[in-house]
């Protein structure tokens, strides 16, 4: 009989043979005095979330929701970042980091299934259930619970190792393991991201207002025309926005490439033109971002964004 303390070892080190960088378990049975569902309600009660409706669901307030017999959350993190940087002149547009390699998605899931799936077959009563950023639970919650890093001030999770260029990942499973101890917050009275955002998306430390987001309005927002307060502030953004995680000093000192290929920048994607995206055709944009997580937003939102930029 393999008792709590092995199964956790033999589990974390199946997860780093797999190539994951880190790994977390937390607890489900455990007392957090993190206040984090008091918080999730307080920031949808001021419409933060703005039309993101999924991030109201009900199944967000319990991790049972997902899986009703769990018992221990097992976190997992990969770094995706690379030293490219983006060009400076202003026919350029800007994409976010995280979206210039391989849809991140499929990248985490196959680890993630492999991962469920050898746990599964060690034993006909083991349950497990994965989300990789698309289940109705707080994965950066669950990932500083879980010690893989703190939830900074511009609401990213920031690790030693990587800084904020990191994936998330969660496995759910019935089996109680050994948790680690919750990360401690060390942000500290640095406010860079806050006096960096040119929208004031961020208006308290730990609190992003979707609304004021250049990210939720390049990727998420369906109007055809952009608000004249995000619109003027683009910067060359046209898909997300990095600037709070630019400035971070975690970053600026401990981001280190990569190993993972898939993560290594599409030559697209570095450096678009803004009128060769303003101009794109159907059949272009199917083409550019198959396999990407790009393809979340659809053309004319590109068109919008990359039109948004030219105008100033």
């Amino acid at each position: 009989m393999i008792n709590r303390q092995e199964w956790t070892h033999i589990i974390k080190q199946k997860a780093l043979d797999l190539g994951f960088h880190k790994i977390g378990i937390a607890n489900v049975d455990s007392t957090f005095n993190d206040q984090a569902v008091t918080r999730l309600k307080n920031w949808l009660a001021l419409g933060y979330h703005s039309d993101m409706a999924w991030m109201a669901n009900p199944k967000r307030f319990d991790i049972r929701n997902c899986l009703p017999e769990v018992k221990s959350v097992i976190c997992v993190a990969l770094n995706y970042y690379t030293p490219h940087q983006h060009p400076p002149g202003k026919e350029y547009g800007k994409i976010s980091r995280y979206g210039w390699g391989r849809d991140y998605h499929k990248v985490i899931n196959k680890k993630l299934k492999a991962l469920s799936q050898w746990l599964q077959n060690q034993g006909n009563s083991i349950q497990t259930r994965y989300y990789v950023d698309t289940g109705p639970i707080q994965d950066k919650v669950w990932a500083q619970r879980a010690g893989i890093g703190w939830i900074a001030k511009n609401s990213n999770v920031i690790t030693r190792e990587y800084g904020s260029w990191v994936f998330l990942g969660e496995i759910l499973t019935n089996l109680t393991l050994i948790p680690d101890q919750p990360h401690t917050q060390h942000c500290g009275t640095c406010t860079r991201c806050l006096d960096a955002c040119p929208t004031g998306a961020i208006p308290q430390p730990f609190v992003v207002d979707a609304n004021r987001c250049i990210a939720y309005h390049t990727i998420e927002n369906p109007a055809e025309i952009l608000p004249e307060a995000i619109a003027s502030n683009l910067q060359g953004w046209v898909a997300g926005c990095d600037i709070c995680q630019e400035v971070c000093p975690w970053n600026q000192r401990f981001a280190q490439e990569t190993d993972i290929a898939d993560f290594q920048p599409y030559p697209q994607n570095l450096a678009p033109e803004l009128k060769e995206l303003a101009q794109m055709s159907l059949e272009e944009w199917d083409q550019r971002f198959r396999s990407s997580a790009l393809r979340r937003i659809k053309l004319r939102r590109w068109q919008r964004n990359a039109n948004a930029n030219l105008e100033k």
